[in-house]
Parts: C-alpha cells; sequence; structure tokens
C-alpha cells in the first residue's frame, strides 16, 4: 500500500504531510535557527504524529532531517544539508543534487541521488493526472505530487497528495527534499 500524504496547504514553503494511514508524518517550514543570516531555509522534519489545525510549533524540539538554503538575495539555488546528527550535516550545491536530466534539457526534468544510492527522476506534468512525477533509472514510478484543481470542492482536506509508492517508503525524506527543490524551481523558473 503506497504512503499517501495529505500536504495540508499546498504551500511550498510551509506544510505538513501526513499519512492518510497514520504511517508517517513530514512537515516542511522555514527553519528557526538560521546562523548564516539566510533567512530563505527551510527545513524537513519527521514528527511523530499527526498535525493540527492550530499553529503547531512541536518541530521546534526536533532536529531536521535535511535543510533546504535556497538564494539569498535573489531567487535561486544554494545547498541542501543531509544531517544525521545535530552536530553533523553534509552539503551538497543544489545543482549538483539534482542535475538536468539532458544538457540542453528543460530545468523542469532532474535526476538526483537518494539515500539509497540509486538514481531517480523528477519530471513536471509529463503523466496526464500528475503535477510532478519520480521515475527509478528503469522507468517505474516511484511518486507522484498531485494538486487539486481548483474546480474541485474538498471538505475538510486540502485535496493535494503526495504519493509515495511502499518499495521506496525508505526514501520519504529524499522524495519530498528533491521535490520541494523542483517546485521552487519551477516557481521562481530557474
Amino acid at each position: 500500500m503506497p504512503f499517501t500524504f495529505e500536504d495540508r496547504t499546498g504551500d511550498l514553503h510551509r506544510s505538513d504531510f501526513d499519512d492518510i494511514y497514520d504511517r508517517m508524518f513530514l512537515r516542511i517550514t522555514p527553519y528557526p535557527h538560521v546562523t548564516s543570516g539566510n533567512k530563505n531555509t527551510l527545513a524537513v522534519y519527521v514528527m511523530g504524529c499527526r498535525s493540527t489545525r492550530r499553529k503547531d510549533t512541536r518541530h521546534l524540539d526536533r532536529h531536521p532531517s535535511v535543510l533546504l538554503e535556497f538564494g539569498e538575495t535573489r531567487p535561486g539555488l544554494g545547498t541542501i544539508y543531509f544531517t544525521q546528527s545535530p552536530s553533523s550535516s553534509i552539503p551538497i550545491p543544489m545543482h549538483n543534487y539534482l542535475r538536468k536530466t539532458t544538457f540542453f534539457g528543460g530545468s523542469l526534468s532532474r535526476k538526483f541521488r537518494a539515500s539509497d544510492g540509486r538514481e531517480y527522476k523528477w519530471q513536471h506534468k509529463s503523466i496526464d493526472g500528475h503535477e510532478w512525477t519520480c521515475l527509478s533509472a528503469e522507468g517505474y514510478m516511484v511518486a507522484h505530487y498531485d494538486l487539486r484543481p481548483p474546480s474541485i470542492a474538498v471538505y475538510g482536506v486540502s485535496g493535494n497528495t503526495l504519493t509515495i509508492h511502499e518499495a521506496y517508503s525508505n526514501l520519504c525524506v529524499d522524495i519530498l527534499a528533491s521535490l520541494t527543490i523542483m517546485r521552487y524551481i519551477a516557481e521562481h523558473g530557474l
């Protein structure tokens, strides 16, 4: 059974991703402990339980799994940090982490190497019904992100979902981090 995360807000900069079967809960939010002065830093947290609809600050008690430090003064790619512990992190320039699939290809088709050592590719609107699609090197569907069409009314849920196939559930953090960068690239036309 795939992990189906409801993206509570659809907001690139601040949202909770709660699995509808309560197996995993992720949060992306501005990082409150920025030391470099760059206020354009987002953090991905693995949360212990479902988010609430009211202001929730539980992430402040946790160490982020990933930091995404985007361009400081103007929109641009910066650095991604995978943080294994509070005292260590591995910085990777985002343009090296998410590389274009072809030299002259568009920005909205990029590949990345996940924590399992394998390569995956994000594509924008390449498959009908999916805003973003993540494929394995062999062409298998790994994940997809879907935004609720504005014409469809929903009640009590956002209608935005990130679906990660169960075989790739160990990559949930990698997939959310790389998707966030891809959405940032699309939002800013990079």
